[in-house]
């Protein structure tokens, strides 16, 4: 295949935000309030309140030139052992991000009220996962909303009840709240898309709902690229995959230049070209050693892959990913 030069960042500022966020309204541990100044102090550019079951849209009083809230919420399709709803075997939770406006005007079902409560699917014993999943998508995305299958691992999803549903903006590859008290290896997950031929971003997130024992906030997050910190830019962006994840180390630049996939990231000691379909495709950039870091690397696109993305790692073990690039074979 031929392959242009092309920068995948684009022109534009950079804004960090995280996209899953709770607080007194569902179980988080603080008011909106106090969560939005928080935030605000770390330099985020965005927030968004996604308490279960809850749509929470508080930009009308907390919006401002340097920071914003994504209207959002974390939507739940539930299995319980029994009716009487003590034991959760698995579940879907999904957050529906407010689309942009042309995506409210032509909202099937309206778009919800400011802390309208939204009620889960509650099933027994067994259920179709796959149908669940699908209907849950497709009520956020009936109700303006860009869509993110959040932390597969840690709701004990299987595979085959989350894969095939169509309509996801993007995958929850890192949460930080389940990586302080439980599984988060949700990226193994995006390479099972990725390699079904399923185009999907990946996205990283706090999860946070600041109980005193557990500080879990500002641990994972993305960074947009975008013309303006507004509403429609940032989730255009997103939509677009014009962003990166992270848990600590920052990506400047990557792209493509004569068939060659370059890097331009903080210090890292490692970065990985992850890329499918092939056993032994992408490769592996290693610093020499601790005082010899690596700030650019790049990888010889070898013609048969048909996605790639980059991860990289630093010295402390956070990673960084992209979101992939598409040769062919990736067309859903």
């Amino acid at each position: 295949y031929l392959i242009m030069n092309k920068s995948f960042f684009g022109s534009g500022n950079w804004y960090k935000g995280n996209i899953h966020c709770h607080t007194v309204n569902s179980d988080g541990c603080l008011t909106a309030e106090q969560v939005i100044e928080r935030y605000k102090k770390k330099g985020y550019s965005f927030l968004a309140i996604s308490d279960h079951d809850i749509f929470s849209n508080y930009g009308v009083n907390y919006n401002c030139p340097e920071f914003i809230l994504l209207p959002a919420i974390e939507a739940s399709a539930i299995l319980y052992e029994d009716k009487r709803e003590l034991n959760c075997l698995r579940l879907h939770h999904m957050l529906g991000i407010l689309g942009t406006k042309e995506m409210q005007e032509n909202a099937v079902q309206g778009v919800w009220k400011h802390l309208e409560k939204v009620f889960p699917q509650k099933f027994y014993g067994d259920w179709d996962g796959k149908r669940a999943g699908q209907e849950l998508q497709k009520m956020l995305q009936d109700h303006g909303c860009i869509v993110v299958y959040n932390h597969p691992v840690w709701s004990r999803i299987r595979e085959e009840e989350f894969i095939n549903i169509r309509g996801l903006n993007a995958l929850e590859i890192y949460n930080h709240g389940n990586s302080l008290y439980g599984p988060s290896y949700d990226a193994v997950y995006w390479d099972v898309l990725l390699q079904k031929g399923v185009r999907i971003n990946g996205a990283a997130s706090d999860d946070n709902h600041n109980k005193p024992q557990l500080d879990d906030s500002f641990g994972g997050y993305i960074v947009v690229k975008s013309n303006s910190l507004d509403h429609d830019a940032i989730i255009l962006s997103i939509i677009q995959g014009k962003y990166y994840s992270s848990q600590g180390p920052s990506f400047y630049e990557w792209g493509i230049r004569d068939g060659i996939v370059y890097v331009e990231c903080s210090p890292v000691r490692q970065v990985r070209f992850i890329a499918g379909n092939f056993i032994n495709a992408g490769g592996i950039v290693n610093a020499v050693s601790s005082r010899d870091l690596i700030t650019y690397a790049e990888f010889q696109l070898k013609g048969n892959e048909n996605y790639l993305r980059v991860e990289c790692t630093d010295t402390q073990g956070k990673i960084a990913w992209t979101n992939p690039i598409y040769f062919k074979g990736a067309d859903r």
